[in-house]
């Protein structure tokens, strides 16, 4: 019984050891604008372990910055813009239920469709 024990302690381990290096390769990735691909990278490591803090910290940190990547680019017409930015904003409250800054970019895009007499996406 030990033995069990001690393998699944030690499988446990080599994925979060194994996280690590994938995590800082998406946080680069992130950094580089490249935020599908990064998605791409975090979106395994959590379906294997939903609740490793570094994935879920990792995946709102990525929707944060896509969203602001659509919210906050000059040559995007607002059509374009802040619909995407609201779908990634909506994302990192998936992985960060409490992120303000997340909360506060969901309020604002929803106070322009309301301002604009506009339906608020879904």
């Amino acid at each position: 019984m030990l033995g069990r024990a001690l393998m699944t302690t030690l499988a446990a381990a080599a994925i979060l050891l194994a996280a690590s290096p994938k995590v800082a390769d998406a946080q680069a990735k992130v950094k580089a604008g490249k935020f599908e691909e990064a998605l791409a990278v975090l979106d395994p490591l959590y379906k294997a372990n939903a609740k490793d803090a570094e994935v879920n910290r990792a995946l709102a940190e990525a929707h944060l910055k896509y969203g602001d990547s659509f919210m906050f680019n000059g040559s995007l017409p607002p059509r374009m813009k802040y619909g995407p930015a609201l779908k990634q904003y909506r994302e990192v409250l998936r992985y960060d239920a409490k992120n303000k800054d997340a909360r506060e970019k969901i309020e604002t895009i929803e106070s322009i469709y309301k301002q604009m007499g506009k339906p608020i996406p879904q």
